[in-house]
């Protein structure tokens, strides 16, 4: 968008709003974030080189994806922000912990758009030696290292990897390899199931 000064001696006046990058800044940095990540990893990525690689201020790709957590579940299509809800489970009834996560996982995943994407994605990552250490950096960063430390404990990472083991599992088994029972099982009935185990890596002290 061009501006037109007042008169020739006057500057601009400086307007607030987007910054600028052109018009095709969004689809450049959507380019640029996806080579990044694929060249340093999740952890490796920053917004900075990514804005410098798409050629734009790094407050436009703020501006448009908000987090680099934002950005990655865009570029990956991420059906579902666990980071971001889970997280919020945490702060609730520690009691019913375990049951709450497994009721919102697989919740979401008999959503339909939800179900597609995710499934998509589950396999896009199991054994893909690009996409698998992005996805397990992504969860281990912005997910499973606030489980650990709202958990707390010596052995308070080993925990929240195997509840979202646990998790994982049962995704694959339902969606992918519609095992026998699991594949038709009612969501309760597999939050009944599986919602002990998950509490009990979560809250359980095993010393």
């Amino acid at each position: 968008m061009s501006v037109s000064p007042t008169s020739e001696s006057a500057p601009s006046p400086r307007r607030r709003g987007r910054p600028r990058g052109g018009s095709d800044a969004r689809a450049r940095i959507v380019t640029a974030a996806t080579e990044e990540f694929a060249q340093g990893g999740y952890d490796g990525a920053t917004m900075r080189a990514i804005a410098t690689r798409a050629g734009v201020d790094s407050a436009l790709v703020h501006h448009y994806f908000g987090t680099k957590a934002d950005l990655f579940a865009e570029i990956i299509g991420a059906p579902l922000r666990p980071d971001l809800d889970i997280p919020a489970l945490l702060e609730g009834d520690r009691d019913r912990l375990g049951e709450g996560i497994a009721a919102y996982v697989l919740g979401r995943f008999e959503t339909p758009d939800v179900r597609r994407r995710g499934v998509l994605l589950l396999r896009n990552a199991i054994g893909n030696r690009l996409a698998t250490p992005l996805l397990a950096g992504f969860l281990s960063r912005e997910l499973l290292s606030r489980i650990t430390d709202a958990i707390g404990g010596d052995d308070a990472e080993l925990r929240a990897s195997l509840a979202a083991s646990q998790i994982a599992g049962v995704l694959v088994a339902r969606y992918i390899l519609a095992l026998p029972g699991i594949a038709t099982a009612p969501v309760d009935d597999l939050v009944r199931w599986i919602g002990p185990t998950i509490q009990r890596y979560l809250t359980d002290d095993a010393s």
